[in-house]
């Protein structure tokens, strides 16, 4: 599995820092939708799925969290702890977040807006549509 992540580029001083994110310029798609998780308790784990068509990029903006990632064959875990790095979440890739600093705020930019039908929630039925996709 090739898991992809995105250097932002971050400007500061002695004021403090800042990233812009462009779509089609350092986020390569056209942000459609954002969201963000925030009091996520830290024993609790959040995901469970994959998309069938959604790209999406996940960026620790405070604080921590990881990911497991998984493509159907392999698994891999990452740590998101840097504001100026982003996941790369592409379709068919099962993943769950975890481990979650007490102050972390994940946000996320999506290529689509939300479509239920686009969701894998079953974990069985995952395998069998990655294995095919391959």
């Amino acid at each position: 599995m090739d898991v992809k992540l995105i250097k932002l580029q971050s400007h500061g001083d002695d004021r403090g820092s800042l990233v812009a994110l462009e779509e089609l310029i350092n986020i390569p798609f056209a942000i459609k939708r954002v969201y963000y998780m925030f009091d996520t308790q830290i024993e609790v784990r959040r995901g469970f799925h994959a998309h069938k068509r959604l790209k999406q990029i996940a960026i620790a903006v405070r604080g921590s969290c990881k990911f497991m990632l998984d493509d159907g064959k392999e698994t891999q875990e990452v740590c998101l702890d840097n504001p100026a790095v982003g996941l790369c979440l592409d379709p068919i890739i099962w993943h769950e977040m975890f481990d979650f600093s007490e102050d972390c705020i994940l946000m996320v930019l999506a290529d689509q807006v939300y479509d239920e039908s686009d969701y894998i929630r079953d974990y069985a039925e995952f395998v069998k549509v990655a294995n095919n996709a391959s």
